[in-house]
């Protein structure tokens, strides 16, 4: 395919929007450039694990010219369903699914112009901060093809970093828009809670909101104008933001009074790195005006950690549960029900599908995290979500007075594929991820909005994203915070390649300091 546009990585999502409108080229040949750069980057990348090129250029011939994402290229992560299509959820068990309905968050981006040319990857369930499906394989980092992107919307900030599309489909449930978005060196904003549509809930509904990651601050912006409000019988639901989102690119944020962090929640040591990016971030919002103080909170980690992970084993059980709704219409299912109970039935059943696949039908960390809450008890559950409720407040208390909470988006920079290894000891295993990822999950269990913008690029030219957690229901102000920084310290042109993927390389890693 001959290249018709080679301009299109010079426009984000609104940009090629605006060219759509006014007729300056089609939704067809936007459609096209991007098919180009998913069959030249993609083999290198494994983000998009399953095209529908055909599909794409189909819709595209009929798009409406003046939605407000006419014609854009576009990625569904491969844990949204739309009806009649394939989600495999990342789950060797589902690679024949075919969704029977369609998430209200799908239908709004979809409607809006957006046209999905395909799947990105994601882990199973996007229960892990890396995407290493067994199913689809491990995608790789566009800055080094031997570092992990990060995860669960791993594929997604990959394809976005490497130019295929400009914007991608997200979801975020302890930090899955943000941690790939801080390893691929692009912008991730978690919206606040009740905010997005969650229809049909997901098992991390308490935890998780839809989103996307991109390249602008303004395409993320115009996503929410586009797509926000919950539905009427959500579990959560925030009043209608009365300024639009867009209009917070336009805004100088006044003076903003800012926490900064340089180590855990905890006050232990961080990779140098992660404390040199917030230090980076810490000078230049000191001149762009803004009071910045350091502080340590010395959070009570531990307590709140192992409640989170109650919290995450109850949602993977939840996940291998509704597996059973889906099996429970075979009759051989249904005869083993009558002699085995639902667990002991769920394991046979994944044992027959594993005997007709060849694989694994649920990895060893969905295993082990549903297994472990299974022999749980209700009010252990219970307990965990007042532990989270008691820290959501000791955060509020403590950033009263302040805007924003800044702190590096990962405690680590970029892993090597591999490094977070299911088959090691699970309590090794868990600490490793606590090590990675010690900072997202706070704006989870909290249900604040939070972002990371990235603004700074280690020795070996890794990003090392900067995450900023806002006011409960402010996304304004971190959306204007972030244009104003975009401004000042552009990365939009920042890209690991522009034609083809760069040669594989093993960067070393300092370790973390003790």
């Amino acid at each position: 395919m001959v290249d018709n546009f080679p301009e299109y990585e010079d426009f984000d999502a609104v940009g090629l929007a605006s060219l759509v409108r006014d007729k300056e080229i089609t939704p067809t040949e936007l459609i096209e450039a991007a098919i180009d750069r998913a069959l030249r980057r993609n083999p290198k990348l494994n983000a998009i694990i399953r095209t529908e090129f055909d599909r794409a250029l189909s819709i595209a011939g009929s798009v409406d010219r003046n939605l407000p994402f006419a014609g854009v290229p576009f990625l569904l992560k491969d844990l949204a369903t739309e009806e009649g299509r394939q989600s495999t959820f990342g789950s060797v068990f589902f690679r024949d699914y075919v969704a029977s309905s369609t998430s209200e968050l799908t239908r709004r981006m979809l409607g809006a112009g957006l046209i999905s040319i395909g799947r990105s990857n994601t882990p199973e369930f996007g229960l892990l901060p890396i995407t290493e499906p067994l199913l689809h394989g491990a995608t790789a980092n566009p800055w080094s093809l031997d570092h992990s992107p990060g995860g669960s919307s791993g594929g997604a900030a990959a394809a976005v970093a490497a130019g295929i599309v400009p914007m991608a489909h997200g979801g975020d449930g302890g930090g899955s828009i943000r941690i790939p978005a801080a390893n691929c060196g692009i912008f991730g904003l978690k919206a606040a809670r009740g905010r997005l549509p969650q229809q049909p809930p997901g098992v991390a509904d308490y935890l998780s909101v839809g989103g996307v990651v991109s390249r602008s601050v303004r395409d993320t912006a115009t996503f929410l104008d586009t797509v926000a409000g919950a539905d009427p019988i959500a579990r959560y639901w925030l009043q209608p933001q009365q300024q639009p989102f867009r209009d917070a690119i336009l805004f100088d944020p006044g003076v903003l009074r800012i926490a900064a962090v340089t180590t855990g929640f905890d006050g232990a040591s961080l990779h140098p790195d992660c404390t040199a990016a917030v230090l980076a971030t810490t000078e230049l919002l000191q001149r762009l005006g803004h009071t910045v103080e350091l502080v340590t909170p010395n959070f009570e980690v531990v307590s709140v950690t192992n409640a989170f992970l109650v919290v995450w084993e109850a949602y993977a059980e939840t996940a291998l549960r509704l597996v059973m709704t889906e099996t429970r219409k075979s009759h051989a299912v249904r005869l083993l029900q009558r002699t085995l109970g639902d667990w002991r039935t769920l394991r046979a059943v994944a044992r027959f599908d594993q005997r007709r696949s060849g694989l694994e039908s649920f990895e060893p960390f969905t295993w082990m995290l549903a297994d472990r809450s299974r022999r749980r008890t209700p009010a252990q559950l219970a307990l965990a979500e007042v532990e989270l409720q008691r820290a959501a407040h000791e955060l509020a208390v403590f950033m009263d007075g302040y805007d924003a909470l800044l702190t590096p988006t990962m405690g680590l920079p970029p892993i090597l594929t591999g490094e977070l290894d299911q088959t090691d000891d699970f309590d090794k295993f868990e600490a490793l991820i606590a090590q990675y990822s010690p900072f997202t999950p706070a704006a989870n269990f909290t249900g604040r909005p939070a972002m990371s913008v990235p603004l700074y690029w280690n020795n070996n030219g890794l990003p090392i994203g900067s995450h900023f957690m806002g006011r409960i229901g402010d996304e304004f102000t971190l959306l204007s915070l972030a244009a104003q920084l975009e401004r000042a310290q552009p990365w939009h042109k920042r890209c690991p390649w522009l034609t083809d993927p760069p040669p594989s390389r093993h960067l070393g890693r300092t370790p973390p300091r003790d």
